[in-house]
């Protein structure tokens, strides 16, 4: 399931191509067809996104919610003025990696057929995007979204996101700490791999207990994951591992190298040595070291 960062990067790839443009939107799969027709003709006014959920507003004052799930994508393609990724989505097609465009530049003529189960296909002047297999794709109202959102922990990638809420939030639960980070009524936008990798950073043993997480602790594996999120916006990957610990020093960074226990198990921890350990918790892969997370 993409994380946080994917959907971040899909709002600003959405408001740099489509916004202040009236789009043709449909529904080549057919299943989307009624949602299609609601929001055909209307100026996309912005995209915004909060954890896992993308918003895309329009000038009807319709939002289109849209919940990637494990095997959601967006493919986007159009002329020169239509830059940026051309993949980006769900792990099992593109991995928490951007898969980049192609494309010369060269005359646009329009959005290639359909490919596949096409949920939503938005047209510009300019260019396209294809939404296959989602887990949530709706029309709702301004209200709804909010009622989303209010469901929702703090996303660490909003400005405004409050860390004293996550450290209450957080402190306040008996479950484990590696639970508590995918729970989205916890922390908006965090999945397995900066679960998995946050948590080693900091030293903290996914078994612990969230209410037996010290205060500062809490506020500092806040602000981590704020700052590895904000890098995976910046980068369009997720990379954790800090130059000290990488073999090869190499830029860009080898795929191997960019995290410490995230499908790692059996492989020597990066800062010990000893064997990564791997398990299941909630049911997803865990991830963790027995000597450098022991507490």
């Amino acid at each position: 399931m993409p994380e946080g960062h994917s959907i971040h990067r899909l709002a600003r790839q959405f408001t740099s191509v489509f916004a202040g443009h009236r789009l043709e939107v449909s529904s080549p799969q057919g299943r989307f067809a009624a949602g299609a027709a609601r929001l055909d003709g209307q100026v996309l006014t912005g995209a915004a996104a909060h954890g896992k959920q993308l918003f895309l507003a329009f000038g009807n004052e319709l939002y289109l919610r849209i919940h990637l799930g494990l095997y959601g994508a967006f493919d986007f393609g159009g002329d020169s003025t239509f830059l940026g990724a051309s993949s980006i989505g769900a792990p099992r097609k593109v991995g928490e990696r951007e898969i980049a465009s192609d494309d010369d530049g060269g005359t646009y003529a329009g959005p290639p057929p359909p490919r596949g189960a096409v949920r939503v296909r938005l047209v510009s002047g300019h260019g396209w995007a294809d939404l296959r297999g989602p887990t949530a794709c709706e029309v709702i109202t301004d209200a709804e979204r909010a009622a989303v959102v209010a469901r929702l922990g703090p996303d660490p990638l909003q400005d405004e996101a409050d860390g004293a809420e996550f450290v209450t939030r957080l402190r306040r639960k008996g479950s484990p700490v590696g639970l508590l980070l995918m729970n989205q009524e916890i922390l908006a936008g965090v999945g397995n791999v900066y679960r998995a990798e946050v948590l080693f950073r900091q030293r903290i043993s996914p078994f612990r207990l969230g209410r037996d997480v010290a205060e500062g602790e809490a506020a500092d594996l806040w602000k981590d994951i704020a700052s590895v999120m904000s890098d995976g916006v910046a980068e369009g990957r997720i990379i954790t591992t800090l130059p000290a610990d990488r073999d090869s020093g190499a830029v860009p960074v080898p795929v191997e190298e960019a995290h410490y226990v995230y499908k790692r198990t059996g492989l020597p921890c990066r800062r010990c040595g000893t064997p990564v350990a791997g398990t299941e918790m909630g049911a997803r892969k865990l991830y963790w070291c027995p000597v450098c997370q022991e507490r």
